[in-house]
């Protein structure tokens, strides 16, 4: 139930974002963007798609591998 109600606020949150960028978006009436400005926005939000996902990646491969825990000398497990 928890979980259904996260992910129906984290929707609703996206969706208002996205009326947010749409509209002003559409408020910027004289300029243009050419298609170079295109290929930059979509090389953009590739790579911080892609720098994210790794970053991910790395915090998940650290969480099981335990190189982000405290190291603790008075356990020993020799």
């Amino acid at each position: 139930m928890r979980a259904k109600l996260l992910i129906g606020i984290l929707v609703g949150l996206l969706a208002a974002a996205a009326a947010v960028s749409w509209r002003v978006w559409s408020g910027l009436d004289g300029a243009v963007m050419t298609a170079h400005g295109y290929i930059a926005l979509a090389a953009g939000v590739t790579l911080s798609l892609l720098v994210g996902g790794g970053l991910m990646a790395l915090v998940f491969f650290s969480a099981r591998k335990g190189y982000d825990d405290i190291d603790d000398p008075s356990q020993d497990d020799r």
